[in-house]
């Protein structure tokens, strides 16, 4: 499905080839689909087609030069393979080719193709007898066998006029085999339910009590479970974001409120990541009228809210329950001490605070996944990014988990609610 590319960030690599001038299209359709796009060109490239087409296409500069004293550090290739959420080749031609092959770092396409640890797509576009060559058969199947996908060529009139195997697939296959790349099936038939944003505590009718959490990991993670097959159901507290694709949303603003909707969907849930900045505490009493101010100080009673986390696993206990723990300072021991007094699987950390680079708000963060068995750090990235690779790292654990539960290709629905439990 064509929304899997909403919100991704696709590097486009062009290179010297006639069917430059595709790539154009090939831009202008994944920006359609709600793709960020870059462009890196060689040398060659910038002969059959002007960097400038690409920057009035895609909305950002053009990348050429390996060294480039504008980029951060002079380290341009590493900014682009750390920002890439998949890199497409197209077109690739035979040069190209045998230069990835032979892992080959001497202009700036290469050299973020080596440093990227992200899908990577080449689309070939050659004279068919090139591309039948056993020089470049041989560079292919290499290529595969390092996990580099190849999308095509296929067969038509060539630019020579010669007619065959070498045409550079049609941007509208290219986009839908990127689409492919980011639907995983990792959590196929499975049903999660995310909770995010922040809850608001209300004080009387104009104030409450809030936190600062924009919601955004919690999307991010939800967008990203539906990638991978699952079924998702997100509860959110207050947040201006748009509702992922396929996403079965429910809004609700206080903390009792967030409890009573993800209690009530509890039933068949077979992973709960709880990303919501849920406040601990609530006050005693909601004000009829507003609070005028006096010269007096104001004392406000807070209650306990209840922790939904912690029920979650209490009442569900086969459910495989993620928690997120925002600390300011002993991210581990917290981490630690939260993972095992809920007794959930996995707790999420990141640091907050004015001296860090993500958390609230921010577009990226950084993660340190805990559980009884070990921990991952994940570094700063994206939270599109690294929403993808937590699930990832929940898709494993959940299996590693369940796998005596599994039966061949079925999934079962683990979740099933104690039977001492009938309240």
């Amino acid at each position: 499905m064509l929304e899997r590319l909403s919100n991704k960030r696709i590097l486009l690599g062009v290179t010297g080839s006639i069917a430059a001038y595709k790539a154009g299209e090939v831009v202008r359709r994944l920006r359609e689909q709600g793709a960020e796009v870059k462009v890196i060109m060689t040398h060659a490239a910038t002969e059959f087609v002007t960097p400038m087409t690409f920057q009035a296409l895609s909305g950002n500069p053009v990348y050429e030069h390996l060294l480039d004293t504008n980029a951060e550090a002079a380290m341009g290739h590493i900014e682009l393979a750390r920002w890439a959420d998949a890199i497409l080749v197209a077109p690739a031609s035979a040069d190209f080719l045998a230069r990835l092959r032979l892992g080959r770092a001497d202009d700036l396409l290469m050299a973020v193709c080596l440093a990227s640890d992200v899908p990577l797509a080449v689309a070939p576009a050659m004279n068919n007898k090139m591309w039948s060559d056993p020089a470049t058969e041989d560079n292919i199947r290499v290529l595969r066998s390092r996990g580099v996908l190849t999308f095509g060529p296929d067969s038509g009139e060539q630019a020579c006029g010669d007619t065959g195997v070498g045409r550079m697939q049609a941007p509208e296959l290219l986009i839908s085999h990127l689409a492919e790349l980011f639907e995983t099936g990792a959590l196929a038939g499975l049903h999660v339910l995310v909770t995010a944003g922040p809850t608001r505590e209300a004080l009387d009718p104009v104030r409450f009590f809030s936190n600062k959490s924009s919601g955004k990991m919690g999307f991010a993670i939800a967008r990203a479970a539906i990638e991978a097959g699952a079924r998702v159901t997100l509860i959110s507290g207050p947040v201006s974001l748009e509702t992922p694709d396929s996403v079965q949303r429910r809004d609700v603003v206080s903390a009792q409120e967030m409890y009573d909707a993800v209690m009530a969907k509890m039933e068949d849930v077979d992973i709960f990541i709880g990303t919501a900045a849920v406040a601990d505490y609530r006050p005693d009493t909601i004000l009829a009228q507003k609070i005028k101010k006096t010269d007096e100080n104001l004392q406000i009673t807070l209650i306990k809210n209840p922790d939904i986390l912690s029920t979650v696993k209490q009442r569900y206990p086969a459910c495989f329950c993620v928690g997120f723990a925002a600390e300011t300072q002993n991210l581990e021991h917290y981490a630690r001490n939260k993972l095992h007094d809920k007794a959930v699987d996995m707790i999420a950390a990141n640091w907050v605070g004015a001296d860090t680079k993500g958390g609230f708000d921010s577009d990226k963060n950084a993660i340190r996944l805990v559980w009884r068995e070990g921990e991952q750090e994940l570094p700063m990235m994206s939270k599109a990014k690294l929403a993808r690779e937590l699930v990832s790292h929940v898709a494993q654990r959940f299996y590693v988990r369940h796998k005596s539960a599994l039966s061949g290709d079925n999934i079962l629905h683990f979740n099933q609610k104690e039977s001492t439990d009938s309240t």
